[in-house]
């Protein structure tokens, strides 16, 4: 058997062996583990040709995912992970809300101001972000811009993807820059389509750690786009959070 042969033997049965499934990069890595004597250019080349070649027995459920077609039936029944323990101590959504404003501030430099809110705050059907901040000119700029407004919806449940992306399509009324916030728990699939529909949209994707409230480890997944919201909705909206917003 030759080194290309051997490579795509073993793809095939790291991702027979997987029920979630394997990624080009966890294929690569570990049969070059294990057959250090065939050269890493061989391995590529071989499983280049596997991907465009699939065998009948593997599909892919989402881009760069290569899974058996045996686990096919097996999609979305995968247990969820409880979050918390008892009630009293149960991880809440609201508990992230913090982290994300300041990660939003002092990391990524979105905004010079920030506050957390949820609720009902704007009182009405198209739903409240969770954060919202304002980005203004500093001081010492040379060049001044005009203020912009970013609003993010953060998601602790996997199955509530859909309606936080809704959500985050309406803030774009009212902001310049609009984030979706979802757990890395997120099956493959959802998050590969979701980054995909965040990319057209011009929304920006974040990846957190659901189970740490203290270090969530927020991943861009994806930028938001600078847009002109509708000033109309700018007004409406902001004036319900102009002190604690602009003071």
């Amino acid at each position: 058997m030759s080194s290309r042969d051997t490579v795509k033997s073993m793809a095939l049965e790291l991702i027979d062996a997987t029920p979630t499934g394997k990624r080009y990069s966890e294929l690569f890595r570990e049969i070059a583990a294990a057959c250090p004597s065939i050269p890493r250019n061989t391995i590529h080349g071989a499983l280049y040709s596997f991907r465009c070649e699939l065998p009948p027995s593997v599909y892919q459920p989402a881009k760069g995912i290569y899974r058996s077609t045996r686990y096919r039936d097996t999609i979305g029944q995968e247990p969820t992970p409880a979050i918390g323990g008892p009630k009293s101590e149960r991880i809440r959504e609201e508990d992230f809300y913090d982290a994300f404003r300041d990660w939003l501030i002092n990391e990524v430099e979105e905004c010079t101001k920030a506050i957390s809110l949820g609720g009902n705050r704007f009182r009405d059907k198209w739903g409240t972000p969770d954060v919202v901040g304002i980005r203004e000119p500093r001081r010492s700029d040379i060049v001044k811009f005009p203020t912009e407004i970013v609003s993010a919806e953060i998601k602790l449940d996997p199955a509530n993807l859909i309606t936080a992306f809704g959500q985050a399509c309406s803030y774009k009324l009212f902001s310049h820059k609009s984030y979706i916030v979802v757990p890395s728990g997120s099956s493959d699939d959802d998050k590969t389509r979701l980054d995909a529909l965040c990319r057209i949209f011009g929304i920006g994707l974040i990846i957190f750690n659901p189970l740490n409230p203290k270090n969530p480890g927020f991943v861009i997944k994806s930028r938001a786009s600078r847009e002109e919201p509708d000033m109309f909705y700018v007004n409406k909206y902001l004036k319900l959070v102009e002190e604690e917003l602009f003071a």
